[in-house]
């Protein structure tokens, strides 16, 4: 049997109208996720406005998700390791057992509103530059940080916004789009929401993985309670290692990647770093059916 990794995407992935086949099917976690949220999942998801909102994207893209890994699994299939894109850590972390689906929400919920909170800096992408340029320029310039290390040709930068622009004027790029978010996510600017939601986790207590898991901070497969949590300590405020995550897939001997959630975003960032590693699509239901 081929080994197997299942991914989870993040924030930006959402589409309008996504967990519309689960009203039958889910009607449980749904109503657990209502309570915890204070609004209908499926009704925030067919609301543009709504699922744009922070405060709302992260917590409706975790309940699909887990929604989605729970019908994976209810048809028999197991995963070899796990890993999630920034707030997809939290459904990878679910998917390997090591807090249940309300714990999760909970704490999903809290890491949007701090998130949403954080009014401090810009967050902008970079797609086609000379790496080694990219990284000297970041090195010397005050305020900004890599982000999102998505892969050799795209990446994020994050930081006070004379830092990022001061890096997009000087680094030769075929594009780079300044990001419409509140804040400068992944970076030590995020310290004070860090903090915050420190204390938040120090709450909810994990079990050991049942599942491998890499990390954003740091894409050692892990199972050790202790570990995963302070990883996720350190994530509001450290560099998602996508790119890192990718390479470790094809170094685990992982031959299949199952990218569960909306869109295909993770889907091509791996196909662009890993070549030879099967990629599917599980964004509905219909998808496990065939």
């Amino acid at each position: 049997m081929a080994k197997t990794a299942w991914v989870f995407p993040g924030q930006g992935s959402q589409t309008v109208g996504m967990g519309a086949d689960l009203a039958d099917v889910c009607a449980d976690r749904l109503a657990e996720a209502e309570t915890i949220i204070g609004r209908s999942v499926l009704e925030i998801c067919q609301d543009e406005t709504l699922l744009s909102d922070t405060r709302y994207t992260q917590p409706c893209l975790y309940v699909v998700e887990c929604a989605l890994t729970d019908a994976l699994k209810d048809s028999g299939q197991r995963p070899n390791l796990v890993a999630g894109h920034s707030l997809g850590e939290y459904s990878a972390l679910y998917a390997a057992s090591v807090f249940s689906f309300v714990e999760g929400l909970k704490l999903v919920k809290r890491r949007a509103e701090l998130m949403s909170q954080a009014s401090e800096g810009r967050m902008a992408a970079l797609m086609g530059f000379d790496r080694d340029q990219l990284d000297a320029k970041i090195a010397k310039t005050v305020g900004v940080v890599l982000a999102n290390d998505n892969n050799a040709g795209q990446v994020v930068i994050s930081g006070t916004p004379a830092g990022v622009d001061a890096v997009i004027d000087s680094v030769k790029c075929k594009r780079a789009v300044r990001l419409n978010v509140s804040g400068a996510f992944h970076s030590p600017l995020m310290a004070d929401a860090s903090k915050s939601f420190e204390s938040v986790l120090a709450a909810i207590e994990f079990d050991d993985a049942s599942i491998p898991v890499m990390s954003n901070v740091d894409p050692t497969p892990e199972t050790n309670a202790e570990i995963l949590k302070k990883r996720l300590v350190q994530q509001m405020t450290g560099s998602v290692r996508w790119r890192e995550i990718s390479l470790g897939l094809s170094e685990a001997g992982v031959e299949e990647v199952v990218e569960i959630g909306p869109g295909k975003v993770l889907a091509g960032l791996i196909k662009r770093t890993c070549k030879g590693l099967k990629l599917v699509n599980v964004s509905n239901l219909a998808a496990i059916e065939s």
